[in-house]
């Protein structure tokens, strides 16, 4: 999986190329606005991981050219975190904000989760049917005929996992992962309950029957393909 590293800071750039590479991505680098721009011409990737701060500009620039080109995750790599950065970073579209100094298996967590949202949604494409709901990733919509379901910011996170994951049993600590907060606090298991008992209630037609969520018991939860009945 190609990623781009866009990072000035030779030193950083080539440790992380090196870290990411035994996980299994293969990254390009580039250490500054312009060379990034190029690359990003010739070919396409699947995220890309952006410095703030460059030589000829920043990464909010890159992000704005991304974000209007191309369905993929932008994450800011970055030693400023004050909350005005943050704020302008997440309203831009940035998925994530790391700052530095930052632990690599943090850093590799949240790009495999950015890359599971990502992925889920362009699968379901326009759209994805639940029994009789329609859920509309690009317009975070979800309906029942004509009548909208209107869902918290957290159990929509949670419909979109289970949604890209269709079929599969999901563990709870999978779960948390995919619902986890973009400054780095975990929804704790008792919550998790809470908030999958709601959203049961609100998509299934006699409030939450396990039509459409199952229980694996002793595993976890699994959202039963399209057409599958179920009690």
């Amino acid at each position: 999986m190609r990623i781009l590293i866009v990072e000035d800071d030779r030193t950083i750039a080539e440790g992380l190329r090196y870290s990411l590479e035994g996980d299994g991505f293969e990254a390009v680098l580039c250490p500054d606005k312009r060379s990034a721009l190029e690359q990003m011409d010739r070919e396409g990737f699947a995220l890309y991981l952006l410095d703030l701060s460059l030589p000829d500009g920043s990464g909010y620039e890159l992000c704005d050219y991304i974000k209007a080109r191309w369905e993929a995750p932008v994450l800011f790599l970055t030693a400023c975190d004050d909350e005005v950065s943050v704020v302008r970073g997440l309203d831009m579209g940035a998925d994530d904000y790391i700052t530095k100094p930052f632990r690599i298996r943090e850093l590799v967590s949240r790009m495999k989760r950015a890359l599971r949202q990502y992925g889920k949604a362009q699968a379901a494409e326009e759209s994805s049917r639940i029994g009789d709901v329609t859920v509309y990733p690009k317009q975070a919509r979800v309906m029942r005929g004509q009548e909208e379901i209107f869902l918290t910011a957290l159990e929509y996170r949670l419909l979109l996992v289970l949604l890209a994951n269709r079929g599969q049993v999901l563990t709870r600590n999978q779960l948390l992962e995919g619902i986890w907060d973009v400054d780095g606090s975990f929804i704790n298991d008792n919550t998790l309950s809470v908030y999958m008992k709601r959203l049961r209630e609100k998509l299934e037609p006699d409030g939450g029957n396990h039509r459409y969520i199952e229980t694996v018991r002793g595993l976890g939860y699994r959202l039963r393909e399209e057409g599958e009945n179920g009690k």
